[in-house]
């Protein structure tokens, strides 16, 4: 299983899409590491700089339909060669959604108040993120801040998140 959870990137915005996540060109990777200098390169967010703003993190908390466009697994690939194993957001696109369990990720929806008070308690600091798959709960902490909210984890995205993903959990099963 992956490990989940660590510094936290905060993205404000709704509608991040996969061409953001990573740039279409370079679709012809066939190796995860290799999309891992890219990651986010085509966002465009004030102040925000791929490189220096996604070295060492370990999960995003977003806005509203992360991952929309188009059905790519490239991007969940892209996040998961830079270390990152779960995306907090209000809601995702569909397929977006399902490529993250289907590479043993976790993408883990909360209601919009939720998200605006993380956003307010946490945005703009060093935020560290613990994750305990086996109680759906996140632990946000930031000096002497700690917020912990429990998120939905259907038992087959869990099954799919233990093994570390569908190639995983088909190998063991049929």
């Amino acid at each position: 299983m992956k490990t989940f959870g660590g510094a936290v990137l905060f993205l404000d915005r709704s509608d991040i899409n996969t061409d953001e996540i990573i740039p279409a060109k370079y679709l012809t990777e066939h190796a995860k590491e290799a999309l891992k200098p890219y990651l986010l390169e085509d966002l465009k967010l004030p102040g925000f700089d791929p490189l220096r703003d996604t070295a060492g993190i370990g999960a995003i908390v977003s806005r509203a339909n992360f991952g929309c466009g188009s059905s790519r697994e490239h991007a969940p690939w892209a996040l998961e060669a830079q270390g990152i194993h779960i995306v907090i957001a209000e809601s995702f696109a569909r397929i977006f959604r399902q490529n993250m369990y289907n590479c043993g990720m976790i993408a883990a929806e909360l209601p919009p108040a939720s998200l605006e008070a993380l956003f307010q308690v946490f945005g703009g600091t060093k935020t560290t993120l613990s994750v305990n798959i086996a109680a759906s709960t996140l632990s946000f902490q930031a000096e002497d801040t700690e917020q912990t909210l429990p998120f939905v984890l259907k038992d087959f995205e869990r099954a799919l998140v233990e093994a570390g993903g569908w190639v995983e959990y088909a190998a063991a099963r049929y």
